[in-house]
């Protein structure tokens, strides 16, 4: 039994292809890519356990990868899919790499993933990471006259987007609330601060990395180069770390390309674009 229901949306037909989102994050992150890939996936995009609007753990269960490569392989089955093809972003990113490790994926794709951290750049990430969530427990009134503003979208905005001047006001407030009452906030960002991740996987991989990736440095890529030199490791020019709305068509061709090499076809493996 999965430790929880993970409320999601589900589109298209093809292979399956599961969409993770990051910490504080929930699954409308994926609306930039979500519709064109359903005309050629079955797509699905997924809150993950105390994020969006799926409930948390139970109180026993602690917010550890085993635990959510555990309740995600439940999920999968209750939704009849097998090893599909996982698509993730920050800590996201770093469960879609936990479970191309584990055998229960078909492909990863990932941006900007967790667990390549130095000793400073893990603070850097967490560090803001608190200051939005301390933010986003203003007033709701408060959050939306923010969110309705250019410039208050753009504040929101900078840590996430290489251009957070593109984003809207009802997406802004709804990831504001989002984040405001996302009960695995504090224990997934807990567990974050030890989490490293360093395993090999064996199925096609590529790791991109926004060059304006104001959280997880654009430095990290080259940690990641270094534990993972299997993978294809993307530069993302001029993105930030949530890339999907900074530059959607180029996140969709990634991960066209990741699929097609499970049928032997694209780039090979260990390939490299622009990572230093």
């Amino acid at each position: 039994m999965p430790l929880s229901h993970l409320v999601h949306d589900r589109a298209g037909s093809g292979e399956p292809l599961v969409l993770i989102h990051g910490i504080g994050h929930r699954r409308a992150a994926w609306a930039p890519v979500f519709t064109e890939l359903a005309t050629r996936y079955d797509v699905i995009a997924v809150d993950l356990a105390g994020f969006g609007e799926s409930a948390s753990y139970p109180a026993d269960q602690i917010y550890d990868m085993d635990n959510a490569c555990r309740d995600l392989a439940a999920n999968f089955e209750k939704w009849g899919i097998e090893q599909p093809h996982v698509v993730g972003n920050s800590l996201g990113g770093a469960i879609a790499l936990e479970l191309a490790a584990r055998g229960l994926a078909s492909s990863a794709t990932v941006l900007s993933p967790a667990g390549f951290f130095g000793r400073v750049s893990r603070f850097r990430a967490l560090v803001p990471l608190f200051v939005m969530w301390v933010a986003s427990h203003a007033p709701d009134r408060v959050l939306r006259a923010v969110s309705l503003s250019r410039t208050g979208r753009r504040l929101i905005g900078l840590p996430l987007y290489g251009h957070p001047e593109r984003a809207e006001a009802d997406p802004t407030y709804g990831d504001c609330l989002a984040m405001k009452r996302a009960q695995g906030f504090l224990p997934a960002a807990i567990a974050g601060i030890s989490y490293v991740f360093d395993e090999p996987i064996s199925v096609p991989t590529t790791i991109a990395w926004g060059t304006h990736d104001r959280l997880l440095p654009y430095s990290q890529a080259k940690t990641a180069h270094e534990r993972l030199p299997e993978a294809r490791h993307v530069a993302l020019l001029g993105c930030g770390h949530v890339p999907m709305m900074d530059d959607p068509e180029t996140i969709v061709g990634l991960i066209d390309e990741t699929v097609a090499r499970t049928r032997g076809e694209g780039v090979a493996e260990g390939a490299a674009d622009g990572v230093a």
